[in-house]
């Protein structure tokens, strides 16, 4: 029997996930919510990018999808921020489904979102449902990956983490958010406003320290521009000297005044090389480089459908990659 999906969401790295699960014979496209009037109605396959009819139609009315799809699953890919995307998930459960979510605040929640996971994971255990948030960062690259490779380790003093992408192979809302063609007071109002940033920086930090037993004294995360020096251009944009092209983000944990998880990104128009790099300070001593990076929506995609047989086999309640086994490649049932 393939694993019955439901798509909740079909914004970029929705549609990519509609096309992965599509490819793969174990799984099965059964339904599509979102609230475009530009996708209701038409066939979730053609609105993705499959080129041929999936047999399921768009609809804006997720309960009334829900009733008459009969998931396995749904796949959340609506928003990053975790109080907008409690109702989506309160509508999901009451229909006793399983959810695997690309929301970044969803993927370890703190701060003032650990009350609405609360709320998630009691809706969950009571709907006998299990819950993940994941991607590729947060998700993987600074947090369940260097979490992973500190099993061999009998001590670990210290984790760095380095993420340099190259955004001209990204989607132009990725551009967009990492504030390609502001000007820097642009920039710095948009920052303000919590708009330009990377979300997940304080949550892989809070993963990680977890994982490893430390009690941090606080988190903090900087985020400034990184600015042109010469016209560089995407599919999408042009930038000229002086704007800012992208960002570099620092999420850094602070363990009795020391700083010992350093998650730190770069992500703008024109980088010169993209890779993924882990360090870890212990015994024995790791150092390790993915050349040429993990592609963010690539890999975002592929996470998310990948994790949907290990939140299919958990108990019910929300989970973090961090109490899921490690996923792998799953064709499907």
């Amino acid at each position: 029997m393939a694993i019955r999906v439901v798509h909740f969401g079909l914004g970029p790295i929705g549609n990519a996930v509609v096309r992965q699960v599509a490819s793969r014979p174990g799984f099965q496209v059964v339904g599509a919510i979102d609230i475009d009037p530009d996708k209701v109605g038409r066939d979730v396959g053609l609105v993705a990018g499959v080129k041929r009819r999936l047999g399921a139609k768009v609809s804006a009315d997720a309960a009334a999808t829900l009733r008459r799809s009969k998931p396995n699953v749904v796949v959340l890919c609506t928003s990053s921020s975790l109080r907008r995307i409690t109702p989506q998930i309160e509508t999901i459960l009451r229909a006793k489904v399983p959810i695997v979510s690309t929301t970044e605040e969803l993927s370890y929640p703190v701060g003032s979102n650990v009350r609405w996971a609360r709320k998630i994971d009691r809706l969950a255990k009571r709907a006998k449902a299990a819950v993940l948030g994941t991607g590729v960062n947060p998700g993987f690259t600074m947090d369940a990956l260097p979490i992973t490779l500190t099993g061999v380790c009998e001590r670990v003093d210290r984790i760095e983490v380095d993420r340099i992408q190259d955004a001209r192979t990204r989607r132009l809302p990725f551009q967009q958010k990492i504030g390609s063609g502001l000007t820097r007071a642009q920039f710095r109002k948009k920052v303000e406003e919590g708009t330009v940033r990377h979300v997940g920086l304080a949550e892989s930090v809070t993963m990680v320290a977890d994982a490893m037993g430390w009690k941090l004294d606080r988190i903090v995360d900087r985020i400034k521009p990184k600015v042109a020096s010469r016209r560089v251009s995407s599919r999408f944009l042009s930038v000229a000297a002086g704007q800012v092209c992208g960002l570099v983000q620092d999420g850094v944990g602070y363990r009795n005044g020391k700083a010992i998880i350093r998650l730190h990104m770069e992500a703008y128009l024109g980088a010169p090389e993209s890779y993924d790099a882990v360090r870890v300070a212990g015994s024995p001593a790791l150092s390790m480089k993915i050349a040429g990076g993990v592609h963010g929506d690539i890999a975002t995609a592929s996470i998310t459908v990948n994790s949907i047989p290990k939140v299919l086999a958990a108990p019910p309640g929300l989970h973090t990659m961090r109490d899921l086994p490690i996923p792998s490649f799953a064709p499907g049932r």
